[in-house]
């Protein structure tokens, strides 16, 4: 991350931390100690020093975001761990490719996604090069209403006509502008799937609660955005492509795990 792109409040989190190391180190008390004129040259005295010393500033937001990211990480491992049923094997998701394959790759997905329309053709890659894998869909409408509505008609296909899913998937996910309910009915009667059934379906409890469970399980492993992938104990966010993720999926194959 880039120093500009820090937080304010990042920022204040290091300076602070920089003061109160440097007052440490030089024997200094807490600046809450000190009377206003100590305090005016102690705050001199750091002023100073970071002047002379900007690369300080620039380590110790380096040394941050190392460990912002071993905490992020192992959150999600625990979170893995924890959620593993609902994360590879909940009913709620819908399984493409090998069904009994020996390697699960989990896509997170929103259907107004540019980056997941063209992610489209690395996942199309992916099983048709690789016979052995399992591939779990689940939708995650975080771009607004029209994806929310897209989603729910998703669930509904799968309710209705689960052969057919991938069918409209990739029918809807091809398509230009906006998806919605009507966009979203018009690719799943497109495909063969009766529109009166969709519509009774959509009035299912099951359409929620799996839209709500993809939630709960996306925000359990910190994942906010689209396409995001989990294979083995990783989860990959971005439309990273082809190689990337066959790449995980072979390591995976090959010990457990995303990097042997």
């Amino acid at each position: 991350m880039p120093l500009t792109l820090l937080s304010r409040a990042g920022r204040r989190l290091i300076a602070a931390s920089l003061v109160a190391s440097l007052a440490i180190g030089m024997g200094v008390a807490p600046a809450a100690a000190l009377d206003d004129a100590q305090r005016k040259e102690f705050e001199g005295v750091i002023r100073e020093y970071l002047i002379k010393n900007p690369e300080v500033i620039q380590e110790a937001i380096m040394e941050l975001q190392k460990r912002q990211a071993a905490q992020e990480s192992n959150q999600r491992q625990q979170a893995l761990t924890t959620m593993k049923p609902l994360v590879f094997d909940s009913p709620r998701g819908v399984v493409i490719g090998n069904p009994t394959g020996d390697v699960t790759l989990v896509e997170f997905f929103d259907y107004n996604c540019g980056y997941c329309r063209r992610a489209l053709a690395d996942m199309q890659q992916l099983m048709k090069g690789d016979p052995k894998l399992k591939v779990v869909l689940k939708e995650f409408p975080v771009l607004g209403p029209g994806s929310v509505e897209a989603a729910q008609v998703a669930v509904a296909v799968r309710l209705t006509a689960p052969d057919k899913y991938y069918a409209f998937h990739e029918k809807l996910l091809s398509e230009r502008g906006q998806a919605n309910k009507a966009k979203a009915l018009e690719a799943a009667t497109a495909v063969g799937i009766d529109k009166a059934a969709l519509e009774k379906a959509l009035a299912n409890p099951e359409v929620n609660a799996t839209l709500q469970e993809n939630l709960q399980v996306a925000d359990a492993l910190g994942i906010d955005g689209t396409p995001s992938y989990v294979v083995g104990d990783a989860v990959i966010v971005g439309a990273v492509g082809h190689d990337q993720i066959k790449s995980a999926v072979d390591s995976v194959r090959s010990c457990g795990k995303t990097q042997c």
